[in-house]
């Protein structure tokens, strides 16, 4: 069995790299930033990346959508500038279900843009009153003979405001569906959302009786629960994928800072309990990096039968990566809390993982029910 990367994803990882090396001078600006930096935005345009996220048919780089080398690029952005990272991943995340369950007419219009990165997707699931219980939804879908009516709000919501569509999960009847809903559509409005932590493109988004075409409905009546887990069993291991990459920058922060900082007589690198904080870092990231790559791997088919499997390496990678941009803080002492050092961004933007797309308690049920489904 060889653990080593297969050439085409170390070209991949090449060329993440070669990208975030071009925005490094501008990624803690853009990372401050709520709305779309121009000059990310332009740079992954220029890099091809985006095509990852769509099949070749419409412009993307393979057959089908390769969830490792998702995950490499994801591992290779996220250390260098998180609003890249995120503009990256949305257009995977908010276009996957038209990708599945569109029709050809919404492929083709939609999937070349995203494969260039001409326009940016959005996929709005939270709301007010709903976030890991997405069955809790009250955003309804009505249906009359011509056209469908969406009325409802989504909070949260990834690129609101920049998208050029919406890809929205909500009530259908007795069921879910996913409807796709451009961004000019009438009745479709976006207010601000309150600043996190970490700042991200965020908005709630209303729909006040937006009415559509019929075919904007993605796949059949009630298929919107099937469509969102397929979309997880692609993107959620590429969170770990990132949860990696930022852990990764964290410790090379440290190990520069405490392989120059001399403390009593010596290194702090040197030092014991700095010493066991380094080496329990790196066994970690290896770790979790072992447990990525695999579940990457798994996800290729898209099926819902691994979907634990990229549950799993989401929890383990985002625990361990606030864990170790902790010890990093530590080992960096009052160096490590200077606001917008590169240690300080990233301990803020390691925090909001362990929440999104699933949180980690959530994640816990999940695989505990797995497990016992899987036991004799």
């Amino acid at each position: 069995m060889d653990f080593n990367l297969a050439p085409k994803y170390l070209e991949i990882q090449r060329e993440a790299r070669e990208l975030a090396q071009s925005i490094d001078d501008v990624a803690c600006a853009a990372d401050a930033c709520n709305e779309i930096h121009p000059g990310i935005l332009a740079a992954l345009q220029a890099s091809k990346l985006s095509e990852l996220m769509v099949p070749v048919e419409y412009g993307g780089r393979f057959d089908q959508i390769d969830p490792l080398a998702i995950c490499v690029v994801r591992e290779v952005l996220m250390a260098t500038s998180s609003h890249l990272d995120s503009l990256f991943a949305l257009q995977g995340i908010g276009s996957y279900a038209i990708t599945v369950a569109g029709s050809p007419e919404q492929r083709e219009h939609w999937l070349p843009q995203v494969a260039r990165a001409e326009v940016l997707p959005a996929l709005a699931l939270t709301e007010p009153d709903a976030g890991s219980d997405l069955k809790a939804v009250t955003s309804k879908i009505t249906t009359s003979p011509d056209t469908l009516t969406l009325r409802g709000t989504k909070a949260f919501i990834s690129n609101a405001g920049s998208a050029a569509f919406y890809v929205v999960f909500a009530k259908d009847n007795a069921d879910f569906s996913m409807i796709l809903v451009p961004a000019d559509a009438p009745g479709l409005s976006v207010t601000p959302t309150p600043e996190l932590i970490a700042p991200h493109v965020l908005g709630d988004v209303h729909f006040d009786d937006v009415v559509l075409p019929l075919s904007a409905r993605l796949g059949q009546i009630g298929q919107g629960m099937k469509l969102l887990l397929a979309t997880l069993s692609v993107f959620r291991v590429s969170v770990a994928g990132a949860a990696v990459g930022l852990a990764q920058a964290a410790l090379e922060e440290a190990v520069r800072h405490t392989r120059t900082r001399v403390q009593f007589g010596r290194p702090l690198a040197r030092l014991g309990p700095v010493a066991q904080m380094l080496a329990d870092s790196w066994t970690e990231i290896e770790m979790a990096r072992l447990l990525t790559y695999r579940a990457a791997c798994m996800a290729q088919d898209a099926s819902v039968d691994t979907l634990h499997h990229s549950s799993m390496a989401k929890l383990a990678a985002s625990e361990m990566a606030s864990r170790v941009v902790d010890r990093c803080v530590q080992m960096m002492g009052r160096f490590g809390i200077i606001r917008d050092s590169k240690i300080e961004r990233l301990y803020r933007q390691a925090r909001p993982m362990r929440i999104y797309e699933g949180a980690s308690e959530v994640l816990r049920v999940g695989i505990a029910r797995k497990l016992t489904e899987l036991i004799p």
